[in-house]
């Protein structure tokens, strides 16, 4: 048995899952609910067992068809791979069980297809080791991500799933004009071979830039972010979950991935600009989040505060190494399952009372429990309060910004942890009390507020598993910069 999990190729079956999962949703919609449901927990079995593979043998191998690179795709995974795909299979699996009980017939048969085909192309991306396969991976993404952001229909969702797309298709035109730049100059677009081959020259300081600009507005960067607050908040709740937790964490992942591994010695300087845009992100993201009226818009906001702090990263990792890239992998993990958990509990709010207005709640705490302790619980992994894995996140990084002395920075991290309880509370003020107007509300099912409160916990309890996670990510040293183009 052991011989078996330790051979099979469970990098291939993570990719051909779901895609064939959504095709056979596509053809019998009427059992789209149970296989689809099915698919989702194979494929994190399948993510299981490419952890124990990777712990056991280590960095993870395959080669399509047998032909290796440069010629053949050559699937990939290390530590930090393997994070991204659990974060996922954990997220995917809670939506799932979510989607179940939220989705209409009508717009289930839609939704199961479309999910495991973002799924698989979720899975592809992180598991891809040459740019230009990353580049059809994120196409597949963001297509499917756009047609889930329109699926509410109406003008609203329609709109903002417009916006999205021209986004996603801006983003990934710099970045396919980049890899065509590198792959001129360098005849590769293997990864690995790229790190060796690549030198500092006008084309490749082009080719960072596009490529830097193009991951940058599909992760909503500030001050690229206009289309992500209308999209996720559009969406229906377990849309904006899948949007928020995994969908804007796979470009960044994309960009993290190709600084570490071939830009990394050439791009002096704008890892600077990266935490200054990133600073920008933490502080501008807050304050309109403070702003909002409705919960979604809060909760979509915040995630553009979040994604700063990844960013914020970028100037302490390439001066302080390991421990501030250990702290963004934290952050990423917890982050996913925090507001995805939000953005459940949102959904929650939103069935129950037929509104997402933040003054109108009407007393949730003692009519939703589950749904207001699910958003308090990933509150706290969002302020980075201990013992949460945004607080060990956030504490990594704060640590590296004392040890090189960037006082701004801390002051940054510690300001955006103030704000985000100020948002935070400001939500949990309004559940306690009774609204102005009263309305008839709808009953929630329990398998929606359990789904949203075991993300929430799973979010806060990540802290106590510091040690194991991070040996995890260290395999295959994904983070030893020093090396890098050595």
């Amino acid at each position: 048995m052991a011989t078996l999990v330790a051979t099979m190729p469970w990098g291939v079956m993570l990719i051909l899952l779901p895609l064939a999962g959504g095709l056979v949703c596509f053809l019998l919609p009427g059992m789209a609910r149970l296989l689809g449901l099915l698919t989702v927990f194979a494929a994190a079995l399948s993510v299981a067992g490419l952890g124990w593979q990777l712990h056991e043998v280590g960095v993870y191998r395959h080669l399509l068809g047998g032909w290796g690179a440069p010629l053949g795709i050559e699937l990939h995974a290390d530590g930090l791979s393997l994070l991204m795909l659990a974060a996922t299979a954990l997220v995917g699996s809670a939506v799932s069980v979510y989607a179940t009980a939220y989705f209409e017939r009508e717009q289930a048969v839609r939704f199961w297809p479309l999910w495991l085909f973002l799924l698989a192309a979720l899975n592809a991306l992180f598991l891809s080791a040459d740019i230009f396969n990353l580049y059809v991976t994120l196409e597949m993404m963001g297509l499917a991500a756009v047609a889930l952001a329109a699926l509410a229909g109406g003008g609203d969702a329609l709109g903002s799933a417009m916006r999205y797309l021209l986004a996603t298709l801006l983003g990934s035109l710099f970045y396919l004009l980049g890899v065509a730049l590198l792959y001129h100059g360098f005849g590769s677009v293997d990864i690995a071979t790229l790190a060796a081959r690549v030198t500092p020259s006008p084309a490749v300081w082009a080719a960072l830039g596009l490529i830097t600009a193009g991951l940058a507005l599909k992760t909503a960067l500030f001050p690229l972010h206009f289309w992500l607050p209308p999209a996720h908040a559009a969406a229906p709740a377990p849309v904006s979950a899948l949007l928020s937790a995994l969908v804007v964490k796979a470009s960044f992942y994309i960009l993290l991935r190709l600084w570490l591994e071939v830009f990394a010695d050439l791009a002096t300087g704008v890892e600077t600009l990266l935490g200054v845009l990133g600073a920008l992100a933490v502080l501008w993201g807050s304050v309109q989040a403070l702003r909002q009226s409705r919960l979604k818009l809060l909760i979509a906001y915040s995630t553009v505060a979040q994604i700063g702090y990844l960013f914020l990263a970028f100037p302490l990792g390439m001066a302080a190494g390991v421990a501030a890239w250990n702290g963004l992998a934290f952050l990423v993990l917890s982050h996913a399952l925090a507001k995805a958990a939000m953005f459940l509990a949102a959904g929650n709010l939103l069935r129950f009372g037929g509104h997402d207005r933040i003054a109108d709640l009407d007393r949730v705490v003692q009519r939703l429990p589950l749904t207001a302790a699910a958003f308090a619980v990933a509150g706290v992994s969002i302020m980075g309060l201990p013992p949460s894995g945004g607080f060990i996140g956030k504490w990594l990084l704060l640590e590296a910004a004392l040890t090189q002395g960037r006082w701004d920075l801390a002051a940054i991290m510690v300001l955006g942890g103030l704000l985000a309880a100020g948002y935070v509370f400001k939500v949990l003020g309004h559940a306690f009390t009774q609204a102005p107007v009263a309305h008839e509300p709808r009953v929630v099912p329990a398998s929606m507020e359990w789904t949203a409160l075991l993300l929430a916990l799973a979010a806060l309890l990540l802290g106590f598993f510091a040690a194991p996670i991070l040996s995890l990510i260290g395999i295959g040293d994904a983070f030893d910069t020093p090396e890098i183009g050595s």
